[in-house]
């Protein structure tokens, strides 16, 4: 392997010492730039280097992403941990092993061929010696870099790689919490955040005598309209900012708002122009969702320690060290005065407010120098506050010609902005910078590159062999309301579209949903999903409509370049949509650990289910309201469709990340199933009882 064909990740921290540590005896620390968020990353790293190094899973350490010491690796997003952190610590992890036999062959004066190594303990021509690799580990050369020459394992000779093993992270979750909310520190002050109401909105009036006289030990620390709340007994402060609306007063200045600037309209034209066709077999449909939450079980929290000059934050964000760098710029500190470290949150998947409680944190701590620092949101601030995956429509024209093919292929997206995390575009991003200083509001706003995944135009290049695609992108920057990465970022609509006009064309075409796909299909791995999960479900075929219960399929590749995924959804209507069963055939390439890519594939088909029926946010004047599990309900485990998840592991093809890919197709075979049981076509997320209504009647 040449230097250029080296993950990025190695290119940009190339020093071995940065990806693993034999320091104390008997363990072994690796080290990631990727953090764990419940998707699994730890123990698949682990089973990675365990494997190169020969010795047992348990004797691997996978440490918390620290920027202090871990490799910097960008953000935790795109399901790629197991393609870029895994690729970089299995080349660490050969080198580590070479060099180590290579400092051995030197203390035996024996030919490095004789030797070998099982569980850490070094064998000349198989019989035990009195070296192992903690011994050898002060003799080797840390400081070297990775260079990508040393052989890595072949694939016959795993015995980790491609097992399910148990996850390393849930044994302190299941014995005694591991959350960053369950962490405590001595002497603690805790704080709440009194937050705008919306964006930009002026502090007109804090009653400090209303909260002396109720709340005499909850002190507030007030910088422009940033406004927080402190104290030594954490209900006192709860109890303060349930009251907030009593003594504090906001107000809207006129004009303070901007819109941000946009890129001109993304367009691009794939294959040539046909002959049009006529209009009697066209369809011209516009697909859409609402904002979406996040919708985190625990809410985001966050702690800080301003003590020495050096500020150290702990928190649950995707990207730490994007964030140090953010909180640096926002404080006015050096980047090298600030450490963030990494602790497990109840799951996100996106930029949920974690980043921002990191913020708030700081900002309190450095008022408090000496005093740790925990900020904890409400359930209220992180369905309404937190940065919301973006409202997307998506417009579609296309025809079919007598043959029953796609003659004509036009796909038109509009979208807020799916990429405003910290430091995205030079900007803070965080929602406590712009209490501080209203002029650090973006001035300009672009989404992520295609190269990079993209954002709004995630998946909206269709997968089948169309003659001719018409695609275009357009930013809305308009509106005041805070969108960012949410899981699957554009593709959940984009996919949820096109399968969804598929369906339709198919029925023009006279055809059966499954056999019109495959007449535009020719990529094999992505026929080979769509046939498996046709034939896990035994696929009926053509169905009546209008029956109360129907089957819908659909099938992606995420971002045009991951992991392959086709779903089967069994519907029935009857007030509401009930989501019965799926099947998912899955082809994500070597699975490091079946099970975790098993939890991956099925928690987000969950959670695409739970986009696709119930949750979508409606403005209130153009502001998000204030939202808690009645007004924002999410799927309940009592709905909770059963799931049958086949993959399709061919260990020859590398590793691709699993952990996005069902939102889209799963959304869309529900919107099919759906759209068939009740023979109205179902266009609009989620697919509520009120809109099944509105449909109905025509309201």
């Amino acid at each position: 392997m040449t230097a250029n064909a080296l993950p990025r990740s190695l290119l940009d921290s190339p020093i071995l010492g940065q990806w693993i540590s034999f320091d104390r005896p008997g363990r072994i620390a690796i080290y990631s730039g990727k953090v764990e968020l419940g998707q699994g990353i730890a123990t698949a790293l682990s089973q990675i280097v365990a494997e190169e190094l020969d010795v047992a899973l348990g004797r691997i350490d996978a440490q918390a992403t620290d920027t202090d010491r871990s490799p910097n690796e960008g953000f935790t997003a795109g399901s790629q941990s197991v393609e870029m952190s895994g690729a970089a610590l299995r080349l660490a992890a050969a080198q580590a092993r070479d060099a180590l036999l290579k400092t051995a062959a030197v203390q035996l004066d024996a030919a490095i061929s004789g030797l070998t190594c099982q569980d850490g303990t070094i064998l000349l021509h198989g019989t035990a010696t009195d070296l192992d690799f903690w011994s050898l580990a002060r003799l080797v050369d840390w400081q070297q870099p990775v260079t990508g020459q040393i052989a890595v394992k072949s694939i016959a000779s795993h015995r980790l790689v491609g097992t399910s093993q148990p996850r390393s992270d849930m044994r302190i979750k299941l014995s005694r919490g591991g959350f960053i909310q369950d962490m405590v520190l001595d002497g603690m002050v805790h704080a709440r955040v009194v937050r705008q109401p919306f964006r930009l909105a002026c502090l007109a009036h804090v009653d400090a005598d209303w909260l002396a006289r109720r709340y005499p030990d909850v002190a507030t620390l007030r910088t422009q309209d940033f406004l927080a709340l402190l104290g030594d007994d954490e209900y006192r402060v709860h109890c303060a900012h349930a009251e907030a609306d009593s003594f504090v007063a906001w107000q809207k200045v006129d004009g303070l708002w901007q819109p941000p600037l946009a890129p001109d309209v993304q367009h691009a034209v794939l294959g040539i122009i046909t002959t049009p066709v006529p209009s009697a077999r066209r369809i011209s449909a516009r697909y859409s969702r609402a904002h979406i939450a996040h919708a985190s079980i625990g809410p985001s929290c966050a702690l800080a320690l301003y003590d020495g000059g050096r500020l150290t934050i702990w928190s649950h964000s995707q990207g730490v060290f994007a964030l140090r760098d953010t909180i640096a710029k926002c404080l006015s500190l050096e980047p090298a005065a600030v450490r963030v470290i990494h602790m497990a949150g109840a799951g996100c998947y996106g930029h949920n407010g974690a980043d921002d409680a990191a913020l708030d944190a700081a900002i309190i701590a450095m008022a408090r120098q000496g005093r740790p620092v925990r900020v904890q949101w409400s359930r209220q601030d992180e369905l309404s506050r937190a940065p919301l995956g973006a409202a997307m429509s998506a417009e579609i024209d296309a025809a079919v010609d007598t043959d029953g093919r796609i003659a004509a292929w036009k796909f038109s997206v509009l979208s807020p902005p799916h990429a405003q995390r910290p430091g995205t575009g030079g900007y803070i991003n965080l929602t406590s910078a712009e209490a501080l200083d209203a002029t650090r509001l973006p001035s300009k706003i672009a989404d992520l590159p295609d190269a990079a995944g993209g954002g709004a135009s995630r998946n909206a290049a269709a997968i089948y062999d169309l003659a001719h695609q018409d695609i275009s992108i357009r930013l809305d920057t308009h509106s005041p309301v805070r969108t960012s990465s949410l899981r699957s970022l554009g593709a959940h609509l984009n996919v949820f579209a096109i399968e969804s006009a598929m369906d339709e064309l198919a029925d023009l075409a006279d055809a059966d949903p499954l056999d019109f796909r495959l007449r535009h299909l020719a990529d094999r791995r992505c026929r080979t999903v769509l046939i498996g999960a046709a034939e896990m479900s035994k696929w009926p075929g053509r169905q009546q409509a209008g029956t109360g219960r129907a089957m819908g399929l659909a099938v992606a590749r995420y971002k045009n370049k991951g992991a392959w995924l086709a779903a089967v959804a069994d519907v029935s209507v009857d007030e509401v949509v009930s989501v019965e069963r799926l099947w998912l055939c899955v082809d994500a390439g070597l699975l490091v650990n079946p099970a975790g890519a098993r939890n991956q594939i099925e928690g987000g088909a969950i959670q695409a289910t739970s986009w696709t029926l119930k949750e979508g946010i409606e403005l209130e004047n153009g502001h998000v309201p204030m939202m808690d599990w009645q007004s924002y309900p999410i799927l309940t485990f009592a709905e909770v469709p059963e799931i049958e998840t086949r993959f399709i592991v061919d260990p020859s093809h590398p590793p691709l990340g699993a952990g996005e890919a069902a939102q889209g197709p799963v959304a869309a075979a529900i919107g099919n199933a759906a759209s068939r049981a009740l023979g109205v076509r179902l266009r609009d997320l989620p697919l509520t009882r009120d809109r099944l209504l509105g449909l109905l009647t025509g309201a």
